[in-house]
């Protein structure tokens, strides 16, 4: 059987933080195994404690939950972090992109759909809540109409296929999907998803698809709504 996963809940709604952790205990592959109400709490239990991932707050109180998610990360970089905030602003998505956070989601999101997104996370994809990644879209859209539609190919460092699969990623299909659509192996997407991390300098497949947008690697006029941009 399958051990649940290891959750620290950071959260200082009191009221909130009891009504999440309920209905995240009722899942048998969640355990909420710790909670914290601010981050300086929360930096002290990583310490002392293994987890296999974190929900995180943004308006915590005394550090804050970005500065958080920026200190956890500096101490256990391999540590997934899933944020879970009423707050949608580009410049906190950013932000967060910034301080290495896995994912993101409105309070507002349905019982299943974060239970999905917890669950992707500490399996090691990225999960961006709809509106969060429209945003991350749109950041881009105004730069981007005063530049090309894309770069020049002689400036342009991906293959044509490395392009496919990273506008696969963009669309936020996974290994496997992006292996089905393109009749080749999983394992040959993950060397050329290696291989485009690489030649972007990005330390995950988010930050990748940031810079794509940003240096119009990639057509947005292709891109979906897909609400997870996932490994």
């Amino acid at each position: 059987m399958t051990s649940p996963l290891k959750v620290l809940l950071i959260e200082d709604d009191e009221l909130f933080r009891l009504g999440l952790a309920t209905r995240l205990q009722q899942e048998a592959l969640l355990e909420i195994t710790a909670e914290a109400e601010d981050g300086e709490t929360a930096l002290d239990l990583i310490t002392k404690q293994e987890f296999d991932i974190i929900i995180l707050d943004v308006g915590l109180p005394g550090i804050g939950g970005v500065e958080t998610c920026r200190q956890i990360k500096q101490q256990q970089p391999q540590l997934p972090i899933l944020v879970l905030t009423s707050h949608s602003q580009p410049t906190l998505i950013n932000r967060l992109i910034e301080a290495q956070a896995q994912g993101y989601c409105l309070k507002g999101v349905d019982a299943e759909s974060l239970i999905l997104a917890i669950q992707s996370v500490a399996a090691g994809a990225s999960w961006w809540d709809a509106q969060a990644t429209q945003q991350i879209h749109a950041q881009f859209q105004q730069p981007m109409a005063e530049m090309p539609r894309s770069v020049p190919a002689q400036d342009n460092p991906l293959t044509q296929r490395e392009g496919e699969i990273l506008a696969l990623i963009v669309n936020g299909k996974s290994n496997s999907e992006i292996a089905e659509t393109l009749y080749i192996a999983a394992g040959t997407v993950r060397v050329h998803v290696h291989a485009i991390l690489q030649k972007l300098e990005a330390r995950d497949r988010t930050q990748a698809v940031v810079i794509a947008l940003r240096h119009g690697l990639i057509k947005t006029d292709n891109l979906s709504k897909n609400p997870a941009i996932d490994s």
